[in-house]
C-alpha cells in the first residue's frame, strides 16, 4: 500500500467527521495527521459555510493550525463540558473500540479533552485496526520528568519493556506539558482494563495512552469508502 493511498483513506474519514459538527458546537479538536485532516475539513465548512463553533485544541500544534484556518478558539474556563470531539488513534480494538493513543506525544491533553467530551468520534484509516490492543502499537506513558528512571523500572516492573521517547536532536522528547514519554511495549493485551488499571496507580506517571471508555463511533476510511464503526453493546 502506498501512503499515497493511506493519506487517502485518511482525508476520506476526516471529511466524514467533519460534516457531523453543528452550528453552535464546542468541539475539542485532535492531534495528529488524521485529526489534522479533521482541522482542515472543518476550517474549510468555517470559511464556505460560515459555521459557528468553538474549538478547544488538545496540542499547540492543533491550535497554531486552528488560528490559521480562523476556526474560533476557547477553553475550559469558558466551557465546562465539550459537545463533540474528534480525534485520531495509533490504534483501535474492533468491537470494545478500545483505543491507543499520544504517539503524536499530546495524550494527555487528549485525555482531558476526551473526558469532558459527550461524544467522541474516532477518525482514522483501516491500517490503525486491529483484534487486540497492543498488537500494532506502544503504550505511551506520560511522566514528570524528576525520577523518572525510577518511573521507568516501576513500568519495567508490569511487563512494558519501557523505552524513554527520544526527538530528533538525540535528546529526550518533552510533551506541551513538560513532561517526557514512556513507551511501553505490551504486545497483544489480553485484559486491557487491568493493564490500565495498573498504570493509573504508577508513581510519577501522569497518564497513559489506553483510552478505553471514550469513543462512541470511529469513522474508518478504507478503499470503499468510510465505514462507521459503533461501540458493540457490553
Amino acid at each position: 500500500m502506498h501512503s499515497s493511498e493511506q493519506n487517502h483513506w485518511k482525508k476520506l474519514a476526516a471529511d466524514a467527521a467533519a460534516k457531523l459538527v453543528e452550528n453552535g458546537m464546542v468541539v475539542g479538536l485532535g492531534t495528529g495527521s488524521t485529526a489534522g485532516l479533521f482541522v482542515s475539513a472543518l476550517g474549510r465548512r468555517v470559511a464556505d459555510e460560515g459555521l459557528r463553533i468553538s474549538g478547544i485544541p488538545t496540542s499547540e500544534q492543533t491550535a497554531a493550525l486552528a488560528r490559521g484556518l480562523r476556526i474560533p478558539l476557547t477553553d475550559f474556563a469558558s466551557h465546562a463540558q465539550i459537545d463533540l470531539t474528534i480525534d485520531g488513534a495509533d490504534e483501535i480494538e474492533s468491537g470494545t473500540l478500545y483505543l491507543i493513543k499520544g504517539h503524536g506525544g499530546a495524550l494527555l491533553r487528549e485525555k482531558i479533552v476526551a473526558a469532558a467530551s459527550k461524544r467522541m468520534v474516532v477518525v482514522a484509516d483501516e491500517t490503525k485496526m486491529s483484534g487486540r490492543l497492543g498488537s500494532l502499537v506502544s503504550v505511551p506513558v506520560e511522566v514528570v520528568q524528576f525520577g523518572w528512571e525510577a518511573t521507568q523500572r516501576q513500568l519495567a516492573a508490569l511487563g512494558g519493556n519501557p523505552a524513554l521517547r527520544m526527538s530528533r536532536d538525540g535528546k529526550p522528547f518533552v510533551t506541551d506539558g513538560g513532561h517526557y514519554i514512556v513507551d511501553c511495549a505490551f504486545g497483544p493485551i489480553g485484559n486491557p482494563k487491568d493493564v490500565a488499571h495498573h498504570l493509573d496507580h504508577v508513581v510519577g506517571s501522569v497518564e497513559h495512552g489506553m483510552f478505553l471508555k471514550y469513543a462512541s463511533e470511529v469513522c474508518v476510511g478504507g478503499p470503499n469508502g468510510v465505514t462507521v464503526l459503533r461501540k458493540a453493546s457490553s
